[in-house]
């Protein structure tokens, strides 16, 4: 890794750990279909409550931020290409679920990860 990939590396872990608000409109599990080339996008309801945590809507029950969840998805969002992903989130549903322009542009950010890691056969962990 040369050293402005480090320099970048170190202010990305460093800005990672910053506190952030929850999206009210829910949340994605991004991950990559190798099989069929795609990222993929799970779509997941929640509820914020007053402590800032997700929760899941039917059950009350904090939603782990690492870790299997049970819930079932509301969508599965697929694309070929981050652009692609984002169209159909974002700009093809009339009912986006994204709620907050931070959420929009991690999202963003993430597609393209996963985009790459697709590209050249990496593994993609979500931020």
């Amino acid at each position: 890794m040369n050293e402005l990939a480090q320099t970048i590396k170190k202010l990305d872990d460093q800005l990672s750990k910053r506190p952030i608000a929850l999206d009210p409109g829910g949340y994605f599990i991004i991950y990559i279909d190798r099989e069929n080339e795609l990222i993929c996008a799970k779509y997941f309801t929640n509820i914020i409550n007053e402590k800032g945590l997700a929760v899941d809507p039917e059950t009350g029950e904090v939603i782990a931020a690492r870790g299997k969840s049970n819930r079932t998805s509301e969508t599965l969002f697929t694309g070929r290409s981050a652009k692609e992903l984002c169209v159909k989130v974002i700009e093809e549903n009339k009912q986006c679920p994204i709620t907050m322009l931070d959420h929009a542009a991690y999202l963003g950010r993430e597609f393209m990860r996963a985009e790459i890691a697709l590209i050249m056969g990496t593994e993609y962990i979500q931020d």
